[in-house]
């Protein structure tokens, strides 16, 4: 349909020869060939993809080793006649497939939030008239008109411009907004902030107007490029890696455990059916079934806690990722920078501040020769008029009168005033200082006009690559005395204007709290190398050594050689979306735990790739709903008290996994190692239920515990290799205490089988709930404090087990009964002694195997 050159984009066609590609006209297309071709291409709307069921993503929860494993628990404690511990266990887990039901159907909603950006009226021209249509109708080929505050309907080839400044700053990262032309680019291959002639989706018109014609819609748009990376299954965050492998490390020591006993019960001559029974109420008891609850109990109190810090968590998971992160990276613009241009400075050519400067700057300004200085186009002059010190020259702008003007233009990167006072008549003349030195022989310096030579030449071009160097936007300012505007020649230099787009409040010591926690800071830009340099250099975050590599670098890089880059190197500038995309994603595979702040939609695919994606309260919808963090200050301080809320959340968990796994399987080795001497079986498969749950309640209020200051000073990773030597050491000194509980109580105290059972019931879960007193800290148990409410619960729960074999109903229910005062002394004897023991063992297991 259309005869666009295939070997020339867009942009390096005239406008003549973009419409002619186009099969349109200055005048735009008639209603029927719009219609036609809004028909044969669809409307200009993000593809609306079929949700999945609600089933299908319900069904996706059950994905995990570890629920698995506690579905079996679940139908085996059924099946065992243990309703109210089924129950319990089927609650929890119904509680954590909420939550994960919620958090994919987050994501879902996330892709169709960015239709609203294509979702708006625009002005087209259509049978020769313009006509305000849904910008969903807008096809390829329509001429569209842009004015102050309209946002780009489509990708559109500019092809008429008056002082148009666009903000790209939402695709692009450009901390500055674009002044925009019309003539043809020379290259075939530009980035998107190359593209001088365009104008993108979703993008902003912040000054001026212009005329386009639409060359893109929906998803073959920028933007829509972007939703397609949105559109790509997210990677698995490290908690969902970590907690998948722990899953499956925990079903296989189960199914190793469970076949153990039952071939020893049936070997020794049990009945095959009684030795099955026993070997699955092992399984049950072994089971952690009270992780789901913990976590997201010890998950909610972290998000709480970061609530209060002015941080919201959207994903409960995210408040274990954001602690252990141990790679930050981040844009600029609107995240560390303000996001605006200021006028950071005012110098004359001795360097010194100077308000001649500023008022030769507002005379030579939209502000002066509009009335009124409203609505005025150039971001610049807007920033100009807005220092509190331009305030107090307006009276003296009074003294002025404004003979003729000409606005900034993209060509010469100049404008011009030709003003009078007192009888004498000035030309002033601002802009970019290769378009304005040229036209100057003099310079005022040290108070004297003087023509400057080559020398001087050379001062000046250093100066101004010193300014540069440091990301500063430098506009030149010279006058001459003349009547004429046109008269640009023999021109004397004044000095500079200097803008920034300057760093948000906090941000240095922000920035240092990140580094002494242990987080490499990497800087992700769209924005130029020079202030990305500039920014990193005031944050204090690198050295003006430190190399900044430019997106061009990037490109037809191998996966390997991109994840050494992502690796080596902290600071990125003239990124594309795809790119950030990338390098985040190769960070997550190279094994980082990834926290990415952005505000833009040029961010939402690299919110994605990471672990943890942040936003900020002021930032694009589509990425504040992308993100699983929220900021709501400015103020990036919250953040890092975040992520050391955490680094104690992840700490708390850690007690919980560390504490339990090893006890049951400690309680389990123990009965399976006893069921090979003794002629009963050990505990009925209701006491090991029970033993399970009651050792696990003073566990619910882990939540709440004090971490230790050491635990929160680096980012932590899961270690299944350190939890499982864990687990088997302090597993294998349960059950030693354990034998030497039971094995007098067979062969000395010669006891029947219910005070058997009783007493090790006893011992068992009254063990379990001390030894978190150990468990839960490197230091010596007395140097390091617990939560109050850890230290009550524990207390209460100890003396309602000690109660519960002088109770009518449970020595029915579970088959208890009284103890003799010797049995209960020797229980004594042998938890003091394990909680003693346990006490040195940790010291040499923390000498050994460091977490």
């Amino acid at each position: 349909m259309f005869t666009e050159n295939p070997r020339k984009p867009i942009w390096m066609l005239s406008a003549e020869e973009a419409l002619l590609s186009l099969n349109s006209s200055r005048n735009g297309l008639t209603t029927a060939e719009a219609q036609k071709r809004l028909k044969q291409n669809g409307q200009n709307q993000i593809a609306r993809e079929r949700q999945r069921p609600a089933m299908a993503i319900l069904w996706s929860q059950f994905q995990n080793w570890l629920v698995i494993t506690l579905l079996v628990a679940t139908a085996i404690a059924f099946f065992l006649g243990e309703r109210l511990d089924s129950a319990v266990i089927f609650i929890m887990l119904l509680a954590s497939f909420g939550l994960g039901f919620q958090q994919e159907y987050k994501a879902e909603r996330a892709l169709f939030k960015l239709k609203k950006f294509l979702n708006h009226k625009a002005l087209a021209l259509r049978d020769s008239k313009w006509q305000e249509i849904d910008s969903q109708k807008l096809v390829i080929g329509d001429v569209v008109a842009l004015h102050l505050g309209d946002k780009v309907p489509a990708d559109l080839r500019l092809i008429e411009v008056e002082d148009i400044f666009l903000d790209e700053a939402i695709l692009t990262g450009e901390s500055l907004p674009v002044l925009k032309k019309t003539a043809s680019l020379e290259k075939v291959s530009l980035q998107i902030f190359e593209r001088q002639n365009m104008g993108l989706a979703g993008t902003f018109c912040v000054g001026g107007s212009a005329r386009g014609v639409v060359t893109a819609i929906g998803q073959d748009t920028v933007l829509g490029q972007t939703v397609k990376t949105l559109r790509e299954s997210a990677p698995l965050t490290d908690f969902q890696k970590q907690t998948k492998n722990f899953g499956l490390f925990i079903f296989r020591v189960i199914l190793i455990l469970a076949f153990f006993v039952f071939l020893t019960n049936t070997f020794l001559g049990r009945s095959p059916l009684d030795s099955l029974l026993f070997a699955l109420a092992l399984t049950v008891g072994i089971a952690p079934e009270l992780l789901p609850v913990i976590t997201t109990i010890t998950l909610a109190q972290g998000a709480l806690l970061m609530a209060k810090k002015r941080v919201i968590v959207k994903r409960l998971a995210a408040v274990e990722d954001l602690g252990n992160i141990d790679t930050l990276c981040t844009d600029k613009t609107g995240t560390l920078t303000e996001g605006k241009i200021h006028l950071e400075s005012f110098v004359n050519l001795d360097n010194k501040s100077d308000p001649q400067i500023l008022l030769l700057g507002l005379l030579c300004s939209e502000g002066f020769s509009q009335p009124g200085h409203r609505k005025l186009n150039n971001p610049v002059d807007l920033a100009l008029w807005a220092d509190e010190k331009s305030l107090g020259l307006k009276k003296t702008l009074t003294d002025f009168k404004l003979l003729e003007s000409r606005n900034f233009d993209f060509e010469t990167k100049k404008a011009a005033v030709l003003v009078e006072k007192d009888g004498t008549y000035q030309l002033i003349v601002k802009g970019a200082p290769e378009n304005i030195l040229p036209g100057c022989s003099k310079w005022q310096k040290e108070g004297r006009t003087e023509a400057f030579g080559k020398d001087g030449q050379k001062k000046i071009t250093e100066t101004i690559l010193d300014f540069e160097k440091n990301g500063t936007r430098v506009l030149a300012l010279a006058q001459r005395e003349t009547k004429n505007i046109k008269d640009e020649g023999g021109l004397t230099l004044m000095g500079y204007l200097l803008f920034s787009d300057p760093l948000k409040k906090n941000v240095n010591e922000s920035l240092r709290l990140f580094k002494n926690l242990g987080i490499a800071v990497k800087i992700l830009s769209g924005d130029s190398p020079a202030i990305v340099q500039r920014v990193a250099n005031l944050a204090m975050l690198y050295s003006d050594q430190e190399k900044v590599i430019v997106g061009s670098e990037l490109l037809g890089l191998d996966k390997k050689t991109l994840a050494q880059y992502a690796q080596k190197y902290h600071l990125f500038a003239r990124l594309t979306p795809l790119q950030k995309y990338q390098l985040v994603l190769s960070l997550n595979q190279e094994g980082h735990i990834v926290g990415f702040l952005g505000d833009g939609v040029n961010d939402a695919p690299a919110l994605k790739a990471a672990d943890v994606g942040i936003s900020v309260n002021t930032g694009a919808d589509v990425t504040k709903e992308e993100a699983d963090v929220v900021l709501l200050e400015k103020d990036l301080k919250v953040l890092g008290d975040g992520i050391l809320a955490g680094r104690k959340t992840f700490g708390n968990i850690i007690k919980y996994i560390l504490n339990t796994m090893s006890a049951n399987l400690g309680n389990m080795s123990t009965v399976a190692l006893s069921s090979i001497f003794l002629k009963f079986i050990p505990l009925l498969p209701s006491q090991i239920l029970l033993t399970n749950l009651l050792s696990d309640i003073p566990l619910l209020t882990v939540a709440t515990d004090n971490v230790d200051r050491e635990f929160t000073l680096k980012p932590k990773h899961w270690n299944i290799n350190f939890i499982s030597r864990f687990m088997l050491i302090f597993g294998l000194l349960s059950s030693l205490f354990d034998l030497l509980l039971i094995i007098p109580l067979q062969f000395i105290f010669k006891v029947d089988p219910a005070v058997f059972r009783t007493a090790w019931f006893l011992e068992s879960v009254i063990s379990e709930i001390i030894i978190t007193f150990v468990i839960r800290t490197k230091m010596i148990f007395f140097k390091s404090r617990p939560s109050n409410l850890l230290i009550i619960s524990s207390l209460i729960s100890i003396f309602a087990v000690v109660l519960l074999p002088f109770f009518w109903g449970t020595q029915i229910l579970f088959s208890f009964v009284n103890l003799p005062l010797a049995i209960w002394v020797w229980i004594g004897i042998i938890l003091l002694a394990y909680f003693a023991t346990a006490e040195f063992v940790k010291k040499w297991f923390y000498r050994r195997f460091n977490f």
